[in-house]
């Protein structure tokens, strides 16, 4: 079989038609050292805030803190990985940043469809992430999903 003819069928998520409104996922990851400085280093984010615990202390955080980007990555990982899962293109993502995350704190990511465009192949979801039970950020993305084959 050729590069041309190779069937990915089995690596998609869910298609179009198997979500329903209400459906929701989620992701949660403990954010260490580690994921801090590779966020800086991928973004090239080197805000102090970030990096730099002297200067941290100095802010209204009384320290270092997590990129807002970073807990936001975590729900493209549910999309990605989940719901739908993969196959599935991220449109837009709205985003509003409540509390700050520091190394430590494991972020929960969730996503909870809101509505389904079945003209478009689309669907809306409510995002949020959340530290201890806390919400951290929140938002609203749209994604496109595959359709089922016929």
């Amino acid at each position: 079989m050729s590069a041309e003819q190779r069937d990915f069928s089995e690596f998609y998520g869910l298609d179009f038609e198997d979500l329903q409104v209400g459906q929701s996922a989620a992701y949660g990851r403990t954010v260490s050292e580690a994921d801090i400085l590779a966020f800086a280093g991928v973004s090239g984010d080197t805000n102090p805030v970030h990096l730099d615990g002297e200067f941290a202390a100095s802010t209204m955080f009384g320290g270092r803190i997590a990129h807002g980007m970073l807990s936001a990555a975590f729900i493209s990982t549910v999309f990605g990985t989940k719901l739908p899962g993969p196959g599935c293109i991220y449109l837009s993502q709205s985003l509003r940043f409540k509390a700050p995350v520091k190394v430590g704190d494991t972020v929960v990511a969730r996503v909870t469809i809101k509505e389904l465009v079945a003209e478009k192949r689309r669907a809306i979801f409510e995002t949020v992430c959340t530290v201890a039970g806390k919400v951290v950020l929140d938002g609203q993305a749209e994604i496109l999903v595959p359709a089922r084959s016929a």
